[in-house]
């Protein structure tokens, strides 16, 4: 199975994510680097998207590809009006993409868990998806303790979407660790 066919639910959701995220673009500026970053950020994961669904078409099987986003989006949808900072609709598409990031690695696990195996270069991907997310919690701990900062909603994303990474995390500390086959060199 190649990258195409695994990744298609997983990246549509985070361009999902960080469009919805940055909307503040329109409305704020930060800096030129912040400017930058989330212009980066949208721009790739669309054209992410992009050269799976046209340069690389012909690797991608529909078949095999049934996870139900709206599955997702939908109760995140709702739980972002229900629990969110303040009731504004930037605010709540800003919580909607937090939780929506908790989850965006469902669809990936859930092929993963449907066809029993994935590709090296998978693995490393969401590796290092992974370890992104680590980072952040090494952020709410340096600003809760430096900044007095503390946001409970995307603590709370952070820690369910944690969770979902460490299974992953142990099958790809136990397939980088066994032995290659002497056929397979």
């Amino acid at each position: 199975m190649s990258l195409g066919q695994r990744l298609v639910a997983h990246q549509l959701l985070f361009a999902l994510v960080f469009t919805t995220r940055y909307l503040d673009l329109f409305t704020s500026f930060i800096s030129l680097y912040n400017t930058s970053m989330k212009l980066i950020y949208i721009a790739c994961s669309y054209a992410t998207v992009y050269l799976i669904y046209m340069k690389f078409k012909a690797t991608y099987d529909g078949n095999h590809d049934t996870f139900r986003v709206e599955f997702l989006v939908v109760p995140v949808g709702g739980l972002s009006f229900l629990v969110n900072h303040d009731f504004s609709s930037l605010e709540i598409l800003w919580t909607f993409s937090i939780y929506l990031e908790s989850v965006a690695i469902l669809p990936q696990l859930f092929m993963i868990s449907k066809t029993g195996e994935a590709e090296t270069i998978t693995t490393h991907y969401l590796f290092f998806l992974g370890l992104y997310r680590a980072l952040y919690l090494i952020n709410w701990i340096w600003r809760y303790y430096f900044e007095e900062f503390f946001d409970l909603i995307a603590v709370v994303a952070g820690v369910v979407q944690t969770i979902l990474y460490c299974d992953f995390f142990y099958l790809y500390v136990t397939k980088e660790k066994k032995p290659k086959s002497p056929a397979a060199s």
